[in-house]
């Protein structure tokens, strides 16, 4: 009873000394030893809807500040009273309201407070091994790569609707312990740090806008999974409509091959259907300008990328999941203008449950001027091939994964084939 009784004081010394204004009132003046109050809550304890308040630990050998008596009287509105008892309570909720309001206003933006900043990230290690064989007299070639990521992503809230989110990176290349040999004899020390995104976004009723650099999500698994710089405006909930206009760095979306120049005007529209159901589909449209340079056709400024998929859940553990996209770049690049990918996934590995995993095998076929930079791991731009994956969760919030791919490059049918392995602790 004692320990109750100095836990509501230390929670009402905490509570009131959040702000320096407080009510007409001063809240830690003494409730007068003769106040009715002091009857009223010793009823209340004697018929237990307060529990421990109804001897001289507060009534007697000393007196107790109205927010004490706020803290008592906060409790036993909690409880499901009824006849004399409820009256009590409600002689005593307006005896002691002005407490109780900025009691309550006040743990209020304390917890609101504690949140208005959230981190989230992860921290990585991944091992990427390519194997090319050679053509004619050529000798086969081998590619190793090991990176470690610590990733960062704070949201920050504005008010009720905006946010400021951010995406910090650093990565080092694990296989020399970081130190990078250059051509020139120099050391580097194969590390980076960079900020990869950051956008205020806020979120109404029916829309959402987004401005700064951010993640594109028109056609992002096939056409090009990068952030770009602009503005974004997205409407709807199962029927959702996206519109996208920016600037694009071009420096991971084959710009050696079709010209896009080092940052490009970039803008897209689509659309995504999903009902949480069965079915969900996209379709898209993106153009890029161009630097008349590499694939590109004389005359021809800019590049138009249309996008098509859908997907199908048969049960909670097998989907299929297909997609198709076209690019207006002429005749010169025939066989690589076009990308499509397709698959079938079971189950899937879930961070927050121990043991979960899935697996999954597609078909990809990723032509450079239609797949700028997708996001597949095994397959890249440039190459078709099958893809194969699984993941797996040994623990709460770390994913495992390995992937094996195999196929050719699109332009001269050079084979190849990747080993991916990847550890991700979230947190």
């Amino acid at each position: 009873m004692k320990k109750t009784l100095v836990s509501a004081l230390t929670t009402a010394l905490v509570v009131g000394a959040a702000s320096t204004t407080f009510a007409a009132a001063n809240p830690f003046s003494d409730v007068p030893a003769d106040h009715w109050a002091y009857d009223a809550v010793s009823q209340l304890a004697a018929d237990g809807v307060i529990e421990g308040y109804g001897d001289s630990t507060f009534k007697g050998n000393r007196n107790i500040t109205r927010y004490e008596m706020a803290q008592m009287v906060a409790k036993a509105m909690a409880k499901n009273t009824s006849g004399a008892d409820k009256a009590l309570v409600d002689k005593l909720a307006a005896e002691f309201a002005e407490e109780l309001n900025n009691l309550g206003v006040r743990v209020a933006k304390l917890e609101r407070n504690a949140d208005m900043v959230k981190w989230n990230g992860k921290a990585e290690y991944t091992f990427t091994r390519n194997h090319f064989e050679g053509k004619t007299n050529a000798e086969d070639r081998d590619e190793n790569d090991n990176k470690f990521l610590f990733r960062l992503e704070p949201s920050a809230e504005v008010n009720a609707n905006w946010h400021v989110n951010a995406r910090l990176d650093a990565w080092i290349d694990s296989a020399n312990d970081g130190a990078k040999v250059k051509s020139t004899g120099a050391v580097d020390d194969g590390t980076k740090v960079e900020l990869k995104r950051i956008w205020a976004q806020g979120d109404y009723k029916n829309f959402t806008v987004k401005a700064g650099k951010f993640a594109n999500t028109i056609a992002n698994d096939l056409v090009f999974d990068d952030p770009f710089s602009g503005v974004e405006l997205a409407f709807g909930k199962q029927l959702k409509g996206i519109v996208d206009y920016g600037r694009v760095k071009a420096d991971t979306l084959n710009e050696g091959k079709i010209g896009i120049p080092d940052v490009s005007t970039y803008w897209g529209v689509g659309v995504k259907y999903d009902a949480g159901k069965k079915l969900s589909a996209r379709a898209g449209y993106q153009n890029f300008n161009l630097d008349n340079k590499g694939w590109v056709a004389e005359n021809e400024d800019k590049i138009g990328i249309w996008s098509i998929g859908a997907g199908y859940k048969f049960d909670k553990n097998f989907a299929i999941d297909a997609t198709y996209a076209r690019s207006s770049l002429d005749e010169k690049v025939s066989n690589e203008k076009t990308a499509f990918a397709y698959g079938v996934s079971y189950k899937g590995a879930q961070a927050a449950n121990k043991g979960s995993w899935g697996a999954w095998v597609g078909y990809r076929y990723l032509g450079a001027a239609a797949a700028l930079h997708p996001t597949y791991d095994v397959v890249k731009s440039g190459y078709k091939g099958l893809e194969l994956g699984v993941k797996y969760v040994p623990f709460k919030n770390i994913i495992t994964q390995v992937q094996y791919g195999t196929g050719s490059k699109i332009a001269d049918n050079t084979k190849y084939n990747t080993l991916f392995g990847r550890v991700e602790f979230l947190f």
